[in-house]
């Protein structure tokens, strides 16, 4: 039987990916909102700290009031300045999410 090559793509645990994109000051923190079972990838509840994360996937969870859908862009290497962090990870809007403005037509 012949063995086939697999390729992985790189990935990360989720609770050092929030970790290191600042969206916990610690990384027991990062563990705790992935363990209370409301974090969403992809939107498959996860309820486990070591989940792998790769990019382009989608991550919802509450946070502070409000809910974070963030798109996996890139993978860290270290918890750097939150200007570096800002760059791993795209905000999507929740769907039916008020418009800033107050969502009335001016005319």
């Amino acid at each position: 039987m012949a063995t086939q090559a697999v390729e992985h793509a790189p990935q990360m645990r989720l609770d050092m990916f929030l970790w290191y994109a600042r969206f916990a000051k610690t990384r027991s923190a990062a563990q705790a909102i992935a363990v209370k079972g409301l974090l969403r990838i992809d939107g498959r509840r996860i309820d486990r700290a070591h989940c792998p994360v790769r990019v382009g996937m989608v991550i919802a969870f509450p946070l502070n009031g409000r809910v974070q859908i963030l798109r996996v862009d890139a993978l860290p290497h270290r918890r750097g300045p939150p200007a570096e962090a800002a760059t791993l990870y795209t905000r999507l809007e929740p769907t039916g999410a008020a418009p800033v403005d107050g969502g009335e037509d001016p005319a």
